[in-house]
């Protein structure tokens, strides 16, 4: 009975990581600018790369593996957002400015310019 509540378990964390890992190549894709799109990268890395290994780690059960998944995890959880940050603040200092807002009249960041007059 123990078996399949940890095949549950780990089946859930495993798709619920999954998901976070479509939503985040989703924001890539979808977003308008570079800083939304490494948000959607970050989702990523962070959240879907961390339930994914978590799900193992609850499959490979007490043993070796399980040491080595937990140490990657530990390694992603450090390097993962502190990469994000050094990206963003590259992009920065470079002059790279954030899309703020569309002004009126203007042509959307979305469109491919057709629907203007």
């Amino acid at each position: 009975m123990l078996d399949m509540g940890i095949l549950i378990f780990s089946t859930i964390v495993l798709g619920v990581g999954a998901f976070f890992v479509i939503v985040g190549a989703v924001g890539v894709y979808r977003f308008p600018d570079f800083y939304t799109r490494l948000h959607g990268a970050g989702i990523t890395d962070t959240m879907g790369a961390e339930l994914i290994l978590l799900g193992l780690v609850v499959q490979a059960g007490f043993s070796l593996i399980a040491v080595k998944l937990i140490f990657i995890g530990l390694f992603l959880f450090i390097t993962s957002p502190t990469a994000t940050h050094a990206i963003a603040n590259a992009a920065l200092t470079a002059g790279l400015r954030p899309f703020l807002s569309v002004k009126p009249g203007a042509a959307s960041p979305w469109s491919d310019g057709s629907d203007q007059g």
